[in-house]
């Protein structure tokens, strides 16, 4: 493929964005870019630091130095550390809405996801891929499901991993993260103007990303691999 393509979902927390957009990255053999790993590995990086994530200025003192890495295979080092699964307890979850609110640490994030997107064919999902990181991207899309199908998800996806929590429990960090996402000062939650909305809430993961890759071709032309 000669042209260079970027993909940009967004959408709220827990909405299945990054399974959508490995999947699509797979088939269409592009690179997956998980920006929400890199803010909970800031976050992570802050906790395990001693720091209080609500306190701007102390998260965005470990800016300088800050080295984060997404590896093909998925897994996610922090200063040379793999903190694939640690970023995904519920610590971290419910804590990453901060830092991914201030503007020192959202802007030297920013400059490494552009980096990223600037050489190959990306889909990159987040919360503002659309509206700020890739402004320019290809495609958009705004991912949504309803609070109580991204609770459920969520919470399956931690039971699956291992991570001891309740359902009660996640719905209430999926209302309080939409909460802060969308009413953050800086690059708040919204979909960009040109965005295509998909509301994966009644549809499985095959159909979510099949309803994907039809708004791939149909905004580049790109055909579609069989898969």
């Amino acid at each position: 493929m000669d042209r260079i393509i970027s993909v940009a979902i967004d959408g709220p927390a827990a909405a299945g964005k990054s399974t959508v957009a490995k999947k699509v990255a797979s088939i269409l053999n592009f690179t997956y870019i998980d920006t929400g790993a890199m803010y909970r590995a800031f976050t992570n990086a802050v906790i395990k630091k001693g720091y209080d994530p609500k306190n701007e200025a102390l998260s965005c003192s470990l800016i300088p130095g800050m080295d984060i890495e997404l590896k093909e295979d998925g897994r996610v080092l922090c200063n040379g550390e793999d903190v694939t699964k640690v970023i995904r307890e519920p610590l971290v979850s419910g804590n990453v809405s901060y830092i991914a609110s201030y503007k020192g640490i959202r802007l030297a994030l920013v400059e490494m996801q552009r980096k990223m997107a600037a050489s190959k064919s990306v889909v990159m999902d987040g919360r503002d891929i659309g509206t700020y990181v890739l402004p320019n991207a290809n495609v958009k899309i705004y991912q949504i499901a309803s609070v109580e199908t991204r609770a459920v998800r969520r919470y399956e996806e931690n039971l699956a991993k291992g991570i001891p929590t309740t359902l009660e429990e996640v719905a209430e960090d999926v209302r309080k993260r939409d909460y802060i996402d969308s009413h953050r000062e800086f690059a708040p939650l919204k979909p960009a103007v040109d965005s295509v909305l998909i509301d994966t809430s009644y549809m499985s993961v095959n159909q979510a990303v099949d309803a994907v890759l039809k708004v791939i071709h149909d905004k580049t032309g790109l055909e579609i691999p069989c898969h």
